[in-house]
């Protein structure tokens, strides 16, 4: 009978060379086995190194624009004094000046830097009558009215693209303690 080259037998010279060769297959498959079990860690570690990548990447982008965004905060904080001292300004104008021309050029400039400031994302607190929000608000004094509602506001307050940029100072309401000694 002839046997394909495939089918041939191969010829051992002892008893110790058949086990040994018994034993290289399940050596062979035990190396093979640690070493997929090493390629999956290295496969698994570079997805999470790729993944860590990623997110470091959307954190430095997310930083990139933050700081475009508050680049100008500085200004605005120098800019807001002048703001108020100007609102104060026109608080106090005698009534007799509110028509005068040059008033008005003045409350016209007034508006459009209250205009530009806005369009860069400057929006003033709203905090007279609203329950007192510490992250919002710096109470300054403590006066008669609602339990824990602003009475007064002292000194506007802002945020910048949804951000507090400067509280406001406000007077909180108390409850007057009525002291009735019969």
């Amino acid at each position: 009978m002839n046997k394909s080259d495939s089918e041939k037998e191969i010829p051992c010279k002892n008893e110790a060379e058949v086990s040994e060769a018994a034993d290289l297959p399940e050596e062979i498959e035990k190396i093979l086995t640690e070493e997929r079990e090493k390629a999956e860690r290295y496969f698994h570690n570079w997805q999470r190194a790729e993944a860590d990548f990623t997110n470091y990447k959307k954190h430095v982008e997310r930083e990139r624009q933050d700081l475009i965004a508050f680049a100008n905060t500085s200004l605005l904080l120098t800019l807001l004094p002048i703001i108020d001292d100007l609102e104060r300004a026109f608080s106090a104008l005698p009534p007799e000046l509110n028509d005068h021309p040059w008033i008005d050029g003045i409350k016209s400039i007034m508006s459009k830097t209250e205009s530009l400031l806005k369009a860069q994302g400057l929006e003033a607190i709203e905090a007279r009558g609203e329950p007192f929000d510490p992250t919002l608000h710096e109470a300054i004094l403590c006066c008669d009215g609602e339990e824990g509602k602003v009475a007064e506001e002292l000194q506007k307050g802002y945020l910048l693209k949804g951000k507090l940029l400067r509280p406001c100072m406000v007077k909180v309401g108390k409850k007057q303690e009525e002291n009735q000694q019969k």
